[in-house]
């Protein structure tokens, strides 16, 4: 049975090649709608940006929401040093010439949790958790209803990104990643333990190029243009490949292992606010809250995504 999504994100190239995997696999995944958040860089790019990318994919009935233009709390942080000004640098793609929902997209995760079966639709994150945080606190019942939570955030055997002790996505608003934790929905974690393992290196980037599609082009122009960044960070062999973890997990679970464990967000501390802590040796008691993977099967992960890709136009 094909299983309903729906996707909140804030494209962002991983982001965009998360959710082309996602529309090349319509025999599993049932893709709803697309929510944009503010994340990578403004709530305006990320709303155009998922425009462009299902229009790319020849899927432009898909329809995208706009979501929160901020976090909770604080103010926006972005990553256009990794993405670039439109959070989509790399490909020349075309304005969108589909329109955006009219609907808030908080309101949209609501009506249709709501309106669906219970435990029938999967929300997949790939962004700051401010649109589902902002939903659970407006309708909580919409909790029990939530099949699961599959995110792409945190880290902690491999500590943080964007601080040294925090991941994007976790920093940039970690009050609504602490009301998301804290829901009782089932939660699947790809940490940055797993999408560091996901190395696009440079043979996998020309096999994006070899498909000789619309898709393989931009997937290896946006990979190229984003790669800068981390190979200068990290000194490896391939930039990290983070988000399309996700839509992996729903697709080919045995790629992936780690165990159920606790993992609480840090709030209060100058220094490791947005750290993600996770016991993953049990040490603590606490509820396990979050299926926490830790390893990845690198080559399966790409033999899938280059499979999949092949498929668009």
């Amino acid at each position: 049975m094909r299983r309903k999504i729906i996707i909140d994100t804030d494209p962002g190239q991983d982001d965009a090649i998360a959710i082309l995997l996602a529309l090349a696999s319509p025999e599993e995944l049932d893709v709803l709608a697309i929510v944009a958040v503010a994340g990578n860089v403004g709530l305006h790019h990320n709303a155009t940006n998922a425009r462009k990318i299902i229009e790319l994919a020849g899927r432009p009935e898909v329809p995208v929401y706009a979501g929160c233009a901020r976090p909770i709390r604080h103010p926006l942080v972005t990553a256009e040093h990794v993405h670039g000004e439109t959070g989509l640098d790399g490909p020349d793609l075309p304005a969108p010439g589909v329109q955006l929902q009219a609907q808030h997209g908080v309101d949209y995760i609501i009506d249709t949790l709501m309106a669906a079966d219970s435990g029938t639709i999967t929300l997949c994150t790939l962004g700051p958790l401010t649109n589902i945080a902002m939903a659970l606190i407006k309708q909580p019942a919409i909790a029990p209803r939530i099949a699961e939570i599959v995110m792409m955030g945190g880290a902690y055997f491999e500590v943080g990104n964007i601080t040294p002790a925090a991941e994007f996505n976790i920093y940039v608003d970690p009050e609504a990643a602490d009301i998301v934790m804290r829901c009782g929905a089932p939660i699947t974690m790809l940490p940055l333990d797993v999408t560091h393992q996901m190395q696009s290196t440079p043979e996998r980037l020309a096999a994006l190029l070899a498909l000789g599609n619309n898709t393989g082009q931009a997937a290896h122009a946006m990979l190229t243009f984003s790669e800068t960044f981390d190979l200068a960070k990290y000194g490896w062999a391939g930039a990290p490949l983070h988000d399309p973890t996700v839509i992996a997990w729903l697709l080919r679970p045995e790629l992936f292992s780690g165990r159920h464990c606790n993992v609480e967000i840090e709030l209060a501390s100058a220094l490791t606010a947005g750290m993600t802590v996770a016991d993953y040796w049990h040490v603590t008691g606490r509820d396990r809250n979050v299926n926490y993977l830790r390893h990845g099967d690198a080559a399966g992960f790409y033999k899938l995504l280059l499979e999949r890709l092949a498929r668009l136009p």
